[in-house]
């Protein structure tokens, strides 16, 4: 790029997050069409995660019965989880990739039982596989979360599209198998905003108008990244897109506090609280009850704006 052309590509970035920075919760609502289900995000919602693998690296988090995850799921949407996120491939640092059809045999499922005893429910899928995010579809899996931003299957972004679901963006340097020997950046609030302004707009080319970003904490990134990028959050807003933070009990949480990932339920809520005054629009948890609390409980501050 000429200096000239990235000197107004970062003034026009830089006067577009001044304008953004002055607009309201209210401004700044979205909606998405989760499969037919609209969704109007007039407050920040929570995301239930229930993981069908044996290797996740939260245990509490780690599901193989259908009865066990059913009753995970109930409880998940009596304290109020507005989506589940189900998930049959461990995406911690080193785990071990598995096949498409190990996949679809661990979601496909528990996604068919979610749906039917609770057809209200949004799920979403975790998945890079396109496969996978079709078939999950089909099953009443309403929305697509992909850790890899469409880098592993490169099928995924037209599945998804041709589906009309909302698509979540994740941010990711290298693979899970690489990402921790990825962690290098210039700057790495700039460098994930960069790259977010020309993914959504290849997304939108390609037909996906619903896009939830997520600037994946500790995927490919060290815990002083991770905070950094949670003291930026609100940069992101400049995209017009929902931000997705997901940082219940990782290991910037427990490594930072000295504890295990058992014992690292308030830290959590201590970074969600950052990331919800700071614009983000849905947290990802493993504990839906204390996520809840904190978006009331940052509700109810004043507005410093007015």
């Amino acid at each position: 790029m000429a200096p000239d052309a990235q000197l107004s590509h970062l003034t026009l970035t830089y006067l577009n997050y001044l304008y953004l920075s002055k607009l309201t919760k209210q401004d700044l609502m979205f909606t998405l069409n989760a499969n037919g289900k609209m969704v109007t995000m007039d407050q920040p919602l929570v995301m239930g995660i229930i993981n069908v693998t044996p290797d996740s690296f939260y245990a509490g988090s780690r599901f193989s019965e259908i009865s066990a995850i059913l009753q995970q799921a109930e409880k998940m949407i009596a304290e109020g989880a507005d989506i589940l996120d189900i998930g049959g491939q461990s995406t911690r640092p080193g785990s071990e990739q598995i096949s498409v059809a190990e996949e679809l045999e661990r979601v496909i499922p528990v996604i068919e039982a979610i749906h039917k005893k609770f057809p209200g429910t949004i799920i979403s899928i975790d998945t890079y596989y396109s496969a996978v995010a079709k078939e999950a579809v089909k099953a009443g899996a309403a929305m697509v979360n992909d850790v890899s931003g469409g880098s592993i299957d490169p099928e995924l972004i037209a599945v998804v599209a041709s589906m009309h679901v909302p698509y979540v963006l994740m941010h990711i340097k290298g693979t899970p198998q690489t990402m921790l020997q990825a962690a290098q950046y210039e700057n790495v609030t700039r460098d994930v905003l960069d790259y977010f302004i020309g993914k959504t707009n290849e997304l939108r080319k390609a037909g996906i108008h619903d896009i939830i970003i997520d600037p994946g904490f500790g995927f490919g990134k060290n815990s002083s990244h991770n905070f950094e990028l949670l003291k930026s959050l609100s940069v992101f807003q400049m995209l017009d897109c929902p931000i997705l933070v997901g940082l219940s009990r990782k290991s910037t949480i427990y490594k930072t506090l000295g504890v295990t990932a058992d014992e690292a339920l308030n830290g959590t809520t201590v970074l969600n609280t950052v990331a919800l005054m700071n614009g983000a629009n849905i947290l990802r948890v493993h504990d839906v009850k204390e996520a809840k609390e904190t978006i009331r409980l940052v509700a109810a501050l004043p507005n410093s704006s007015k």
